[in-house]
């Protein structure tokens, strides 16, 4: 810890590379943990994959249940990312590149124009059809009223969560910023994240390659360990604001 720390104090721009990890002491569960989603229940995977969210109307429904479910609506962003907010104070935050959907960076304060939701956001819905986007509230309240399996009203189309299923392309806008601000850091944290799904992992090997320095907190060991310059075990919530304070 007391490497790493001394790492991340004297670097100058940082970027984060976040994970379901970061979230889980907001009481969200991950999904490939001990405890996470898919560890659990491995049928969940399924709402996950876009051809069978598409072919399949039992599909839909369950994750619109597990969407209306979701402890990330009454979630409160937690110390880890909370000490994000403090590198953006101190000025050395370059941008949070994060695979979660759940909003939680924003709402605890950082700039929005820093985070990069490579996976989407479940804050609000897409029509797969026309592309027509409004707040998820909006057909959560059709859902609660008994409409399970809710269509665009405008076209007709099938409506979905706007995030990135498995088989669905990430948006090439946000991987350009993404890779601008890999390839311009001198320090990548890569935080609550089991670094194993692409493109978002990817983004450790641009930062190395750019001659950053990688420092990895997780619980759990990851395919990149063995480029990491430090690696932190402790708990998130608890190394994070270790790690920032100056």
């Amino acid at each position: 810890m007391e490497f790493a720390g001394a790492l991340v104090r004297t670097a100058g721009r940082i970027v984060a590379l976040t994970g379901a990890g970061i979230s889980t002491d907001s009481g969200i569960p991950d999904f490939r943990g001990p405890q996470g989603v898919w560890t659990k229940d491995p049928s969940a995977q399924r709402t996950s994959h876009i051809t069978e969210y598409v072919a399949d109307a039992d599909v839909r429904r369950r994750m619109w249940r597990m969407r209306l479910e979701s402890p990330a609506w009454t979630a409160e962003p937690n110390p880890g990312h909370l000490a994000l907010v403090e590198l953006e104070r101190q000025g050395r935050l370059r941008a949070v590149l994060t695979q979660n959907i759940d909003g939680l960076h924003q709402r605890a304060g950082t700039d929005p124009s820093l985070v990069v939701e490579l996976h989407g956001t479940m804050r609000e819905v897409m029509c797969l059809t026309c592309g027509d986007r409004q707040p998820a509230e909006a057909v959560h309240a059709r859902l609660r009223a008994g409409d399970d399996d809710p269509h665009c009203l405008g076209c007709g189309g099938i409506l979905k969560s706007a995030t990135v299923s498995f088989g669905q392309p990430l948006v090439a806008a946000d991987l350009r910023r993404a890779e601008e601000a890999a390839q311009d850091c001198d320090l990548l944290l890569a935080v609550g994240s089991t670094l194993t799904v692409t493109p978002a992992c990817t983004f450790v090997d641009v930062a190395a390659d750019a001659g950053a320095t990688i420092v990895i907190v997780n619980a759990q060991p990851t395919p990149y360990d063995a480029i990491a310059d430090a690696i932190v075990r402790d708990p998130i919530s608890e190394a994070l604001p270790a790690l920032v304070k100056r």
